[in-house]
């Protein structure tokens, strides 16, 4: 118990050196810039102190739980004995790992349905649209985008296919789709790329891929272990405008068959 205080205080410690920036920055402006006194000095201290607990209990869940959880995940799924293979191959085809891209998918959109920052943007952009958009339509939409970019970024791991490809190819369909995406979604779909590398998704995927690469056979943790990261930023553009896309075409189907 003591050593959880210790590391406790250690860890406030560091997330209050890293927060006051921040927190100057703030009431620099306030004080002056602005000349304004603040209306709830009392709401506005409390609210810092709980971002602070906050952060601080954030951190070291992570340390203790998701870090170690996602790498003891992919130790289990990559090992020879769970594949069915002889311990001593130096060698191993990608439809080896078809549970590690099943579990990759999967992961990516449990955490992006629950990640914070998305549940945020959806809530306002249903709030701005009054109602156009849906808040449960746009979170299944990035989380599908995730799931499917996270599968593929792990397949890219297991396979040593060079990171550019994927991410070239990925934008070329972005360009392509943002052509013909009705106006509105435009935007919001480029945001929903970049909500969902946070504060629940990053930890347990970059565990993955660093634990992916650190017992797959000939890859290298340094240049093989990150960039899944990357396909969660990508993939969720294209499956916003998709879905924008294909919710524009049946209500233009819709409205067609009801005019006949």
């Amino acid at each position: 118990m003591s050593e959880f205080f210790m590391n406790f205080l250690a860890m406030s410690a560091d997330t209050l050196m890293d927060v006051l920036p921040i927190a100057g920055i703030l009431f620099g402006f306030q004080f002056l810039v602005l000349r304004r006194p603040l209306h709830n000095p009392k709401d506005v201290i409390f609210g810092f102190a709980l971002v602070l607990i906050g952060l601080v209990l954030f951190l070291m869940g992570l340390d203790i739980a998701l870090f170690p959880l996602g790498t003891l995940m992919a130790n289990q799924l990559t090992a020879p004995e769970f594949l069915g293979l002889d311990s001593t191959a130096s060698h191993v085809e990608w439809h080896h790992y078809f549970w590690v891209y099943l579990f990759a998918a999967l992961i990516g959109f449990s955490t992006t349905i629950a990640e914070p920052s998305l549940i945020a943007v959806s809530i306002k952009a249903n709030q701005v649209s009054a109602g156009a958009i849906s808040e449960w339509g746009l979170r299944i939409a990035v989380a599908i985008g995730v799931a499917i970019g996270i599968g593929l970024g792990s397949y890219r791991i297991v396979s040593g296919t060079p990171l550019h490809w994927y991410i070239i190819a990925g934008y070329i369909v972005v360009i392509i789709q943002t052509m013909f995406a009705p106006r509105s979604i435009i935007a919001l779909a480029y945001d929903s790329g970049g909500v969902t590398t946070s504060t629940v998704t990053v930890p347990l995927v970059a565990a993955l891929g660093l634990g992916l690469s650190n017992n797959i056979p000939g890859r290298n943790p340094l240049l093989d272990g990150f960039g899944l990261i990357a396909f969660a930023s990508l993939f969720p553009i294209m499956s916003v405008m998709g879905y924008a896309q294909l919710s524009e075409w049946y209500d233009h189907r819709k409205n067609k068959e009801s005019s006949r």
